[in-house]
Order: C-alpha cells, then sequence, then structure tokens
C-alpha cells in the first residue's frame, strides 16, 4: 500500500523515517511512500549487516523526476523508489554490485547500479534489472546481478558471533545476544588480563566459547613455546569452538616457506594436546603465505572487513566480516564473525577441547642442546717429525 504523509517527521521503521523520502524540490507538498519499500529497505539492512542506509532520493514529484532526467511518470513519483548507499558496519560504503545483489535476494523487483556507492531500488510490479552506469535505460543482459557480476552465491552463516579481548572491558552479558565468543586467552608467555573473566561470564551466561592466542613466533621453537603456553591456559576448560593461532604483525615478514612452519609447529603441538585447532589470519596473507597442505590441514578463520564473502579461499568455517561492529552488551566497537560450519556438535562428538572423551598426547618438552664445552685449550705439539693437535683441559 501507498500512503500519503505530510511535512511532518514520521518513524517508518526502525530504520527509516519520512523525512529521508521527502522530495528534493524544495517546495512542501506531502509524501508518498510504499509501505513494501520500506519492508524490503529493511530486510535489505539486515542482509547486508548495515551500519545505515542513506536515502539519497526517495519520492518525486513529477515536476523535480523531469528536472533531474526522470520522465514524470517513473517509481519515484508513485513512492515506490529510492536511491540508496549503503554502509557496512566498518563505516564505509558497500560497492553497489554486492548491493544489487543482496537486493535481488530480498526480492525488489527494481534494481540499478547507479555508481560505483549509490544503487537504485524499487517496488514495481514488474521486473527491472539495470546498470546505470552504461546508460539510465540499460538493462543487464541476463536475469541475474549474480551473473552480471560474476558474483559467487554466499553460504548462509550458521551462527553470528564476536571476537573479544581485554579492548572490550564492559560487557553486560545478559544483554548480548551473540551465538558465540571467541576470546583472547594471551601472547608471547602471558595471559590477556580478561581473559579468566570472559571465560566465566561468557559461560555463566550459556554462551559458547573458543579462544585465540596471539601469535609473535619467528621460529618453530618459538611457535612450540607459545603452543604450551596457550595449552597451559586452555587447561581446566571446555571450548565448543575451535582453538585459533592468530597470525599477523611481524610474522608476516616470514617467507611462505617460514612461516607455514611456524604456523604448523604451533598448530599440531596444541592439536595433540587434545583440542580442535584453526587459524586465523586476513585472507590475501592467508592465501599468499600459507602452503596449501596447512590450509587443508586446520580450520581456518578468514579475517576481511571490506564488505563481500572472501572466495579467494575455497574453503573455511569462520569470517571476521568487520573490526567496527556494534552489539547490544558491548560498549564501543568489537569484531564480528560468521560461523559456517557447527563446531560445538563435531567438538563434543570426537571429546576434544576439554569435552571429555579425548585421549590427548603428553606434550614432551624440545630437548635442550647439550652445552659446547668452553674449557680446554687447543694445542699443536711437533716432536721430531710428529705433529700432535689436541686439546688440553682446565684443571
Amino acid at each position: 500500500m501507498v500512503k500519503t504523509y505530510d511535512i511532518k517527521s514520521k518513524q517508518l521503521s526502525p530504520h527509516f523515517n519520512v523525512s529521508e523520502f521527502r522530495c528534493k524540490c524544495g517546495k512542501e507538498h506531502s509524501t508518498l511512500i510504499a509501505d513494501e519499500l520500506i519492508d524490503k529497505l529493511e530486510q535489505l539492512y539486515t542482509a547486508l549487516g548495515c551500519s545505515k542506509i542513506i536515502v539519497s532520493s526517495g519520492y518525486r514529484c513529477a515536476a523535480h523526476d523531469k528536472s533531474v532526467g526522470g520522465s514524470g511518470t517513473g517509481q519515484h513519483t508513485l513512492g515506490k523508489a529510492a536511491d540508496i548507499c549503503c554502509y557496512g558496519q566498518d563505516g564505509k560504503p558497500i560497492v553497489s554490485y554486492l548491493v544489487c545483489c543482496a537486493a535481488e535476494d530480498v526480492g525488489l523487483s527494481g534494481i540499478a547500479r547507479i555508481n560505483d556507492s549509490y544503487t537504485h531500488v524499487d517496488v514495481r510490479s514488474g521486473h527491472w534489472f539495470g546498470d546505470e552506469t552504461k546508460g539510465n535505460s540499460y538493462c543487464i543482459p541476463c536475469s541475474s546481478f549474480y551473473e552480471y557480476y560474476d558474483v559467487q552465491k554466499t553460504a548462509k552463516p550458521l551462527k553470528i558471533g564476536i571476537d573479544i579481548s581485554l579492548y572490550q572491558n564492559k560487557i553486560d552479558w545478559g544483554k548480548l545476544t551473540s551465538d558465540f565468543v571467541i576470546i583472547k586467552a594471551g601472547q608471547r608467555d602471558y595471559t590477556d588480563p580478561l581473559y579468566e573473566q570472559h571465560y566465566k561470564a561468557a559461560t555463566d551466561a550459556g554462551i559458547p566459547v573458543g579462544a585465540y592466542w596471539y601469535g609473535e613466533a619467528k621460529t618453530v621453537a618459538e611457535a612450540r613455546k607459545e603452543a604450551d603456553c596457550f595449552i597451559e591456559r586452555l587447561r581446566g576448560k571446555k571450548f565448543a569452538y575451535p582453538v585459533y593461532y592468530d597470525v599477523e604483525g611481524d610474522m608476516l615478514d616470514l617467507d611462505s616457506k617460514a612461516l607455514s612452519a611456524v604456523v604448523d609447529a604451533f598448530l599440531s603441538r596444541v592439536e595433540k594436546a587434545g583440542y580442535w585447532v584453526g587459524l586465523y589470519m586476513s585472507g590475501s596473507p592467508m592465501h599468499d603465505k600459507i602452503s596449501a597442505d596447512v590450509l587443508r590441514r586446520y580450520a581456518l578463520w578468514v579475517a576481511d572487513t571490506r564488505g563481500q564473502q572472501p572466495t579467494y579461499i575455497t574453503s573455511y568455517g569462520m569470517w571476521q566480516y568487520s573490526h567496527t561492529g556494534k552489539v547490544a552488551g558491548v560498549t564501543g566497537d568489537v569484531d564480528l564473525d560468521y560461523c559456517y560450519t557447527d563446531y560445538p556438535t563435531q567438538i563434543k562428538a570426537k571429546g576434544l577441547n576439554g569435552y571429555g572423551k579425548a585421549d590427548p598426547v603428553e606434550i614432551q618438552p624440545d630437548p635442550v642442546p647439550a652445552p659446547t664445552p668452553d674449557d680446554g685449550i687447543p694445542v699443536r705439539l711437533e716432536i721430531g717429525n710428529q705433529t700432535y693437535v689436541g686439546r688440553l683441559d682446565k684443571v
């Protein structure tokens, strides 16, 4: 139903107000807005995980529509259209071709890319998919924006969660609605100051947890030491989600062979202690610097906050899609994560991560190399025609 609104502001839905759809002609007149358009925009807001949607053009009177190049009888004049810019949780515009795909998914019948950031959507009775970068009336030559822009349809996440550390020091766990929480346990050889507090609060609230260790190792030996520190922090606790090695920062200065060896040394050691382990990295270095056998061997948690689900890593269980998310119960920004794998069921069935059935391998300390003797004095003796070489020990 298309409704008529006067010039007063009125909230139409959780994220949209009449004032956003007023004609830009500068004159005071009523505004037409279709209920279906608002419903679809709210669905689009949710589908894209928006922080906001800006309506640059909503209802247009016939005169204004003609003044901006329209026919004077188009969807804007009927209150059925909006030109919009969708913003992600990182505060940046989501590229229009992805908005077009999402708009298609929620059932908007008129969609067109205006430019890289702005998109036209409407709820006409027919069907029209366009690309205005090629002309105002250009209709795409296929039935789907996924095909037109060669975008792979993404999997729907099973769960949506957050990952936290000492920087999330104000959490109202009673208000938190996340499906899971991944908690920083520590780095190098010390514990994150809020690790124990976060673990207890999450488990008391009935929220499944995982954990991660921020890596700094540059050698296999250092990676094993970090793994032992992580294992000590995991003991006596239960984790329904994997426990991850966070690889970033200076570790990325290592070449591919060295970094893959370091990662494998850490993860294999924690795995032998009875845990379902995984690797957290930004997508590009994960793709470029980690060997294929390591990527196949362990659970993967990919970080990419550009607004599009990663496709360059072919198989992963979690995607960190924002560093600046807003979640009820958390004060300030928090990382947001999609999970595509039912880890709790699998981990519990295998008895890993503290769930009791596994028979973890006892981790043996790295052998300490025998010290090279630094005592003794090298000597060379020549007696007659014979030469003797050796070392005299100190007494």
